[in-house]
């Protein structure tokens, strides 16, 4: 009886899981072709983590989305390094002088985090979807946040006067996925909240990740429940999973 082959049987399994499984052996160590893959996945993330926003060039691309002109705004960091370096320079902003108070119920602020990569490749398509789902309230115009962390949203959500933000931020590349977005939602805004007082929808990156339209009903979710309970974090709860299993 002819034995199976065993790269045949992982190449069924890598199709449920984006993880390096079953990688085979040339002798004692890895075959050439992974470790190549493995260089090229280690270099991809480098990249994501590296290469800058065109903060001008996307703050054009989200204008189109029709929420108004996006103001641009920096934090501390003066460059890449030193925001790599100094985690704290990049929860405080440079300046807030470009943004207007709109009194809105919501505001976007899309953020380059540790994966520009991830904001220029879905940071609109995931902007147009929440539109869409949010339509019932009043937005503010979007910002666009460089060197940024996810608390620089604190201050740009108090400098923007909006009940609830919404930050989008590129997440930590790993060595499957360098392109994934995150949302962190913060109910009333202001600077001083930590992270128990938001709520994260993660891995945002069709078509292999969380689809934008998902994502965005989860959002809108999460925004109808803290405006109802006055509050974010971990007293607010995203029930719509196990609301669709019970249905």
């Amino acid at each position: 009886m002819t034995q199976p082959v065993a790269e045949d049987f992982w190449a069924d399994l890598r199709l449920s899981t984006q993880a390096r499984i079953g990688l085979g052996r040339a002798g004692d160590a890895l075959p050439t072709s992974r470790v190549l893959e493995f260089k090229a996945a280690h270099a991809a993330a480098r990249d994501a983590v590296h290469v800058p926003l065109d903060a001008s060039t996307f703050a054009a691309r989200v204008a189109e989305v029709g929420l108004g002109d996006p103001a641009v705004v920096s934090s501390r960091a003066s460059t890449r390094s030193e925001y790599l370096r100094r985690p704290d320079l990049g929860r405080m902003p440079e300046s807030l002088d470009e943004i207007v108070s709109e009194e809105a119920d919501l505001g976007f602020v899309l953020a380059d985090g540790l994966s520009p990569r991830a904001l220029e490749e879905h940071g609109v398509g995931l902007l147009t979807a929440l539109k869409e789902a949010l339509s019932q309230y009043s937005i503010a115009p979007p910002v666009v946040a460089t060197q940024a962390r996810v608390a620089l949203g604190d201050h740009i959500g108090l400098a923007m006067g909006v009940h609830t933000l919404v930050v989008i931020i590129g997440e930590r590349p790993g060595l499957s996925v360098a392109d994934s977005l995150g949302i962190y939602l913060t109910h009333l805004p202001k600077p001083g909240r930590s992270d128990a007082d938001r709520n994260c929808i993660s891995n945002i990156h069709p078509p292999d990740g969380q689809s934008y339209a998902n994502a965005a009903r989860v959002a809108a979710l999460l925004i109808s429940g803290a405006r109802e309970l006055g509050k974010s974090g971990v007293a607010l709860k995203d029930t719509s999973a196990a609301e669709a299993l019970e249905g």
